[in-house]
C-alpha cells in the first residue's frame, strides 16, 4: 500500500473564536457600557463639585467611563467563552 494515498482522516483544529457578529455585538456592548459609565461620572462629577470644575469634571468622565468599559468588558469576555463551550457541547456531547 502506497502511504501517500493512505486514506487518514484531515484533522481541523477547532476554533476557539467566536463569531464575527458575536464579537462586533460585544466590542459595541463595551462602547456602550464605556459611554453610560462616563455620562454617571459625569452626572457625579457635576453633583459634587460647584462653580469652576473642568479638571474634576473631566476627570470623573474618565473615571466612570474606564470603570463602565471594564465591568462590561468583563461580562463580555464570560459571554464569549461560554458561547465557545456550548459550541463544544454541541459538537462533541460533552464539556472539556
Amino acid at each position: 500500500m502506497d502511504p501517500q494515498t493512505s486514506t487518514v482522516p484531515s484533522v481541523t483544529p477547532e476554533s476557539a473564536i467566536p463569531p464575527q457578529t458575536a464579537r462586533v455585538v460585544a466590542f459595541v456592548s463595551v462602547l456602550l457600557g464605556g459611554l453610560c459609565g462616563a455620562l454617571i461620572g459625569l452626572g457625579v462629577g457635576e453633583f459634587e463639585c460647584e462653580g469652576s470644575c473642568g479638571f474634576w469634571h473631566g476627570l470623573s468622565l474618565w473615571i466612570g467611563g474606564l470603570i463602565g468599559a471594564a465591568g462590561v468588558a468583563v461580562v463580555v469576555v464570560l459571554a464569549l467563552r461560554a458561547m465557545g463551550e456550548w459550541h463544544t457541547i454541541r459538537e462533541v456531547g460533552k464539556p472539556r
